[in-house]
């Protein structure tokens, strides 16, 4: 065991659960710097309304996996099971495939007959499911849906550009990928795509605190200020200035 001689009020845990006793700590803005709930967006919500303390949120996790045109497809396969199914219940597991059209013909029989393996429910658009019949249609409260299960919304698109007006409309700022194997393609992607962590060509599932080296993670803040993405302590510290004069005044 690590001691760092610390006082031993340093951490306080209060005892109660209820809302009530939730309620009153978000008032308590003379004590308690900085919430951070960990829960059900609902629970953050709440949180967000009623506190006078402020709060870092993370409502949910609408991640997306763009499979551009000309993209690996054998590690595309690989990136796209991994992200959904390896934790398919936390915030930055894959919600939504997005596919290129030219790619969809090879790449959604290949990516869709592994998913059905792992038990994987597709819930798709129109050319989804020409090409993957066993899938559901999807409906338009599909793409902004945080499943935290084994079900995939999955959508072709024409192009790049339809793939990141889609993640701009129904994303959550927290995870978005893209697989391809254009280097240009791959760096517009990272400019223009706005989320808390964008990859190339890996799988959503490394937005996490220790995985970016960051330490133990206290959270992952979808809002921008002060700290955007997985939080360690060096994220949750603040600054103090100390100066030592000798008599300067300011003219």
């Amino acid at each position: 065991m690590l001691h760092a001689d610390l006082p031993a009020d340093a951490v306080s845990m209060i005892e109660r659960t209820d809302r009530e006793a939730i309620d009153r700590m978000l008032a308590a803005e003379e004590y308690i710097d900085l919430i951070i709930p960990r829960g059900g967006e609902g629970l953050i919500r709440s949180v967000a309304e009623k506190s006078r303390i402020p709060v870092i949120k993370h409502y949910k996790g609408v991640c997306h996996i763009y499979v551009d045109e000309g993209a690996d497809m054998g590690q595309a396969v690989a990136i796209c099971v991994n992200a959904k199914v390896q934790r398919p219940g936390v915030c930055n597991a894959m919600e939504t495939l997005l596919v290129h059209e030219k790619a969809a013909g090879e790449f959604l029989p290949a990516v869709s007959a592994q998913l059905r393996e792992e038990g994987v429910e597709l819930r798709g658009c129109p050319q989804t499911l020409s090409l993957v019949p066993w899938a559901k249609p999807a409906s338009a409260e599909d793409w902004g849906t945080e499943y935290l299960d084994l079900i995939l919304a999955v959508r072709v698109v024409p192009s790049m550009d339809e793939a990141i007006l889609h993640i701009r409309r129904h994303g959550s700022l927290h995870t978005e990928a893209i697989l391809t194997k254009d280097h240009a393609r791959a760096m517009r992607f990272l400019r223009d795509v706005d989320s808390s962590l964008v990859l190339v060509n890996a799988s959503t599932r490394f937005n996490d605190g220790f995985q970016l080296g960051l330490g133990a993670e206290i959270g992952i803040s979808t809002t921008k200020i002060h700290a955007f993405g997985p939080m360690g302590l060096t994220e949750l510290t603040t600054t103090k200035f100390i100066a030592f004069g000798d008599g300067q005044v300011r003219t």
